[in-house]
């Protein structure tokens, strides 16, 4: 397989990652767990409007992949986003968490995946073509 063709599925892969957690897990709140955790960290009073603003910010981050604009900005924006939110999490509601501590791992590895995909593919890709 081409590094092209892997960069494309990645960024695909990326962004629907986004959608899908923003719009079902959260807007449509598929997976009440998301909503739960708000509550934990942010208090009750406002947890589902808060949850859904933050799908609603999934599905701009999602389309943000999916477009390719800035792409340098939106990985960072990505990673920082992931490992600040896994962290909160991690501390502050790691039993309400799909694997609990060990969802770390899973965010360590999303956060990889950009990384890799962003810095190391895109990265070659551009040398490639400015060649």
């Amino acid at each position: 397989m081409t590094d092209r063709k892997k960069y494309k599925i990645l960024t695909y892969l990326i962004g629907v990652v986004w959608l899908v957690n923003g719009l079902f897990c959260k807007i449509l709140n598929f997976v009440p767990r998301h909503e739960q955790i708000v509550a934990r960290i942010l208090g009750d009073d406002f947890s589902k409007p808060i949850t859904i603003l933050i799908g609603l910010s999934e599905i701009i981050i999602g389309l943000w992949v999916l477009s390719k604009l800035k792409s340098q900005l939106n990985a960072i924006a990505q990673m920082t986003i992931v490992a600040s939110m896994n962290i909160l999490e991690f501390i502050l509601a790691p039993d309400l968490l799909l694997w609990g501590k060990l969802n770390a791992l899973f965010a360590l590895m999303f956060i990889i995946l950009v990384y890799y995909n962003e810095f190391v593919l895109h990265k070659k890709l551009k040398l490639e073509a400015s060649k």
